[in-house]
């Protein structure tokens, strides 16, 4: 009974923390998703509301996390930033953009935040330890409990943002067949490559799109088109992808015919797409043998087998009393 109490503390604790970063996470997503400056925007409105207020009542008036939590995590990224090797910054950089930027938040940060959810876990179930009964922990070793869950907490933020990288990747692997369709009838109707793009952009809201559309924005900008579909592979990190714009921008140096690469590189990435179902179908009777193994069989084998394993009971114990 004390070891089922002192697990349902650690569960419950678990998941109110990872309520509160969820929610922190979520937070930090909305507020980060506006360009203007949040406490600039919160200046304008008391100024149009004809209030006059303090800078102190303004900061005051923004959410928790603008105020403590985003704050703590830039300074601890700030001083992480001072004993991290550049490397691991620049590889944390190349992932956080591969995985789309979901959160907006810097390599710094993210790294800092690692750190700040392990001590938090860690911390939490140490706290938890020492004010439950003794009762409840006697067969629960502490020094093993709490660095495992600080452990995890630390490798957490990793494992999410891999997650992410590779469902967006397999996202834009799925909408490249036809959005490629789309950009061969674009161009083939006459619009220029760069119209196309915002055709697709427009068409569909999703992360191949949103990509095109920032390439889009790219050029506006004055960037050099090949410079800008480059960045945008390199943002992507698809084989696929960095095939795709290398042929474009062959095209154009050579002067092919865009529409003629267009539509090989559709035919191609439709190949590739049902070439991928054939796979995925072919390992769904491999993946199948763990579950039908421990779950499926064994109760096709008690459906089967137990009235038989009753008749030979009854009639083994009848016997032996005679």
């Amino acid at each position: 009974m004390g070891d089922i109490s002192i697990w349902v503390w650690i569960i419950g604790g678990l998941v109110v923390v990872g309520g509160v970063v969820a929610l922190i996470v979520a937070g930090n997503r909305k507020s980060s998703s506006s360009d203007d400056d949040l406490l600039a925007s919160r200046l304008v409105e008391f100024s149009e509301r004809g209030e006059v207020a303090s800078l102190e009542e303004i900061e005051l008036s923004q959410p928790f996390y603008e105020r403590v939590i985003v704050p703590v995590l830039l300074r601890v990224g700030e001083i992480s930033t001072r004993f991290t090797p550049q490397h691991l910054i620049e590889a944390t950089e190349l992932k956080i953009e591969l995985a789309g930027n979901p959160i907006r938040m810097a390599a710094s940060t993210f790294l800092a935040s690692r750190f700040v959810i392990a001590g938090a876990l860690g911390g939490f179930l140490f706290i938890i330890f020492l004010i439950a009964p003794a009762s409840s922990v006697e067969k629960v070793n502490p020094y093993i409990v709490v660095p495992i869950f600080t452990v995890l907490g630390f490798f957490f933020p990793q494992l999410w943002l891999q997650s992410k990288i590779d469902r967006r990747q397999q996202e834009i692997k799925k909408a490249m067949p036809d959005a490629l369709d789309l950009l061969t009838i674009c161009v083939e109707a006459g619009l220029g490559f760069d119209a196309a793009m915002a055709k697709v952009s427009e068409k569909w809201d999703n992360e191949l799109s949103l990509s095109f559309s920032r390439a889009i924005k790219e050029v506006q900008l004055g960037k050099l088109r090949r410079d800008a579909l480059k960045d945008m592979a390199d943002r992507i990190g698809l084989a696929e992808m960095t095939s795709f714009i290398a042929a474009v921008i062959q095209s154009e140096q050579l002067g092919v015919s865009m529409a003629k690469v267009l539509r090989i590189q559709s035919e191609q990435m439709r190949i590739k797409r049902r070439q991928m179902a054939e796979e995925e179908a072919h390992k769904a009777p491999v993946k199948m043998i763990v579950p039908m193994a421990f779950l499926t069989f064994p109760s096709i084998f008690i459906v089967l087998l137990a009235p038989a394993v009753f008749s030979m009971m009854e009639s083994f114990l009848g016997s032996g009393i005679g």
